[in-house]
């Protein structure tokens, strides 16, 4: 085959590794955080951890780019595998964001709410990786949408008790602000994970 019939031919291939590829270093990156919470303040490597697995997120990322920018023809849409490529970059940037507020805020005992919430971002990336693979046929996945989107509604109501606690324990107004930030990002976190599930459903309905 030559160089430009080449240039034609759909990277299937490419495209689905990489989109597992990123589903996976999500999932990574939301496990050790969830086992940071759970074990804080027994391993303090684990945030370094996270941070080189959002690095290589953006790698994945980087790499998704640079393959849609000189492929012509693409399995999916365009503005799909920006989107996609996106909203799974976001996920992982937003643990690495919570671990770096453990880091910074001196965390020395995170709150029970917030365990919770890691635990739920956890599931919900495990969902994601779980689905990701039948993205290359179109296979119905849908089992794992909705479970992504039960696990948000359970987040956003987990986040609306754990910020309405800080206010009625009385507590520091600066312990206050920091466990905000917390939740606040554990929240957009969760909330990246349906974004993402979204995108997914979208794909496939459009290929389906």
């Amino acid at each position: 085959m030559g160089r430009l019939a080449q240039l034609f031919v759909p990277k299937d291939r490419e495209f689905f590794d990489l989109f597992e590829a990123a589903a996976n270093t999500a999932l990574q990156a939301a496990e050790l955080l969830d086992r940071m919470l759970a074990e804080h303040p027994d391993h303090p490597e684990l945030p370094s951890e996270i941070r080189e697995l959002e690095h290589i997120g953006d790698r994945i990322t980087h790499d998704l780019i640079h393959r849609l920018n000189t492929t012509f023809v693409t399995p999916i849409e365009r503005e799909d595998i920006l989107n996609l490529a996106s909203a799974l970059d976001d996920i992982t940037d937003l643990v690495e964001e919570v671990a770096d507020l453990f880091v910074l805020y001196k965390i020395e005992a995170p709150m029970e709410q917030a365990q919770e919430l890691a635990h739920l971002l956890a599931l919900a990336c495990a969902e994601l990786a779980a689905a990701m693979p039948l993205l290359r046929s179109f296979a119905d996945f849908s089992v794992h949408i909705v479970e992504v989107n039960r696990l948000e509604n359970e987040g956003d109501r987990v986040s609306r008790e754990a910020v309405a606690s800080l206010f009625d324990a009385g507590i520091d107004p600066m312990v206050v602000i920091r466990w905000k930030d917390v939740f606040e990002r554990l929240e957009e976190g969760i909330d990246a994970t349906e974004r993402t599930a979204n995108v997914l459903e979208g794909i496939r309905i459009k290929n389906a």
